[in-house]
């Protein structure tokens, strides 16, 4: 079995408008909601080995910050620059080509696409995937290149405002 996480970056701030979206760092809540929803995850008792990211500032500082609480370095996480603002069509190339040693997969992207992407697998509707939104899967397969063609099962949905 494989386990995907996809998870939206977390609030990103809006003070300086003339910075490039793909330079957009995150606010004081996203700085805030990253560490927490992490902690979340680790209380759930969610291992992830492997870390991949969009190359947008807000993507993968919400990505170190996820790795910080589980104690892995940054340099472990992968980064593909695709995924900022990927349609579906790119999570599904990413995913195909994840390493076979990692059970548990977290991606750090963008809306609309991740949203999209959820929807597309099938187990859940979401209107919307909230800012550091973190939607869960099970695939029942043995390998990543087989995942999108297998047998697809919710596992969890949870973000920062779900008390």
């Amino acid at each position: 079995m494989k386990s995907l996480l996809l998870i939206r970056h977390a609030k990103s701030s809006w003070d300086s408008p003339t910075l490039q979206d793909f330079d957009r760092p995150l606010n004081d809540r996203g700085l805030k909601d990253a560490p927490m929803m992490a902690e979340r995850l680790l209380s759930k008792k969610v291992h992830i080995d492997g870390w991949v990211s969009s190359t947008a500032k807000r993507a993968f500082t919400t990505a170190k910050l996820f790795a910080a609480a589980y104690k892995v370095d940054a340099q472990h996480i992968s980064t593909y620059q695709a995924l900022y603002h990927a349609p579906p069509m790119i999570f599904e190339q990413v995913i195909a080509q994840l390493n076979d040693d990692w059970k548990t997969t977290a991606i750090f992207s963008h809306n609309p696409g991740i949203t999209e992407f959820a929807n597309q697998l099938g187990v859940a509707r979401i209107d919307n995937m909230p800012t550091c939104s973190v939607f869960g899967v099970h695939f029942l397969c043995d390998h990543w290149k087989d995942a999108l063609s297998s047998e697809v099962r919710f596992w969890l949905f949870d973000y920062p405002k779900n008390f």
